[in-house]
């Protein structure tokens, strides 16, 4: 029986997924893929696969996750399988590095970064940036890892030396141009099947690590995504979508998709004082804020699983015309 396939690492992520394609019927499976085989002597099933591996999957302690999606990926293509989010996508979700690079040719701005290997070269990269604030990330991130600001590149060298450093998992750290924006808020662009579907503005104030995914509610107070927990959340949500959204990037996000073959992401940005966008992570692993969607009346995972409902009957269940 051909189905949909599902790669991901984190179910707690997924669920939503899955029940979404469980109310439209649609069969589907699960692979769990933080440990398992690649049988390269045997093809793998029909069906319609959809990568969901992130980034982040290590800090979950599924630290070869992503190696081993990219051989399934590699064994799935190679078998021609149709794969939604394959093998580029994941190189990108993998890396900000490549992200910018691809983002950039695409004619999208990105921040002024500069990419670090070891801690001396850290302090090096800051100075050679030469602004006077500029924040630190990990290169292979997700939910805001390492993303630290500063104001001198002598409290840049007491991080680094000092016990709460966080050494990036591919030990790669980017130091980046900070982008001072007039409201403390970026903008998240969602995007289905390498189409635009809503913009998400999502509240800064209490910093960095903007996980939109309800688990993070729960089990992860460093990514804060829209619960009125503190008293500063009383008098609006972190996650609010935007009606009516139109700005010419999503032309350009859209065109980027498409060369990048990424057909479901989450693009963030941020604008400085004078209204200019920056481009600064480009999420294949998308989750949507379960809040937000019930207030706007918007709901991406049954978008979602309709794709896969609909890529599923094209190429397996068609109707013969009579």
């Amino acid at each position: 029986m051909t189905k949909v396939y599902v790669l991901h690492e984190n179910s707690e992520w997924t669920v939503h997924l899955t029940k979404r394609l469980e109310e439209l019927q649609v069969p589907y499976e699960e692979w769990h893929l933080d440990q398992g085989i690649v049988n390269l002597t045997e093809a793998p099933p029909e069906g319609i696969f959809y990568n969901r591996m992130s980034a982040s999957s290590h800090t979950r302690n599924h630290r070869y996750a992503p190696e081993l999606t990219s051989a399934v990926l590699a064994w799935l293509e190679h078998h021609n399988r149709t794969v939604f989010n394959g093998s580029n996508a994941l190189r990108l979700e993998l890396s900000k590095v490549l992200q910018y690079t691809a983002l950039e040719a695409s004619g999208i701005k990105t921040p002024k970064t500069i990419a670090a290997v070891g801690k001396e070269n850290i302090v090096k990269a800051a100075q050679e940036l030469g602004e006077s604030s500029f924040i630190t990330k990990h290169n292979r991130a997700g939910k805001g890892l390492g993303v630290q600001l500063f104001h001198s590149i002598e409290g840049l060298r007491a991080y680094i030396d000092g016990p709460t450093f966080e050494e990036p998992v591919d030990g790669i750290t980017l130091i980046q141009q900070y982008i001072k924006a007039p409201e403390p808020y970026i903008t998240r662009c969602e995007f289905i099947n390498g189409k635009f579907q809503y913009a998400v503005k999502v509240d800064t104030s209490e910093g960095f690590e903007l996980c939109p995914a309800d688990t993070c509610q729960i089990d992860d107070m460093f990514c804060p995504v829209g619960e009125t927990q503190p008293e500063t959340r009383l008098t609006q949500p972190k996650f609010q979508i935007i009606e009516n959204f139109n700005d010419p990037i999503i032309e350009k996000y859209e065109n980027f998709l498409k060369q990048s073959e990424i057909k479901v992401a989450g693009i963030e940005f941020i604008r400085n004082t004078n209204g200019d966008i920056y481009t600064y992570d480009v999420n294949t692993n998308t989750n949507y804020n379960a809040d937000a969607e019930k207030e706007a009346g918007r709901y991406n995972m049954l978008q979602l699983a309709k794709m896969l409902k609909a890529e599923l009957e094209k190429k397996y269940f068609k109707v013969e015309s009579v």
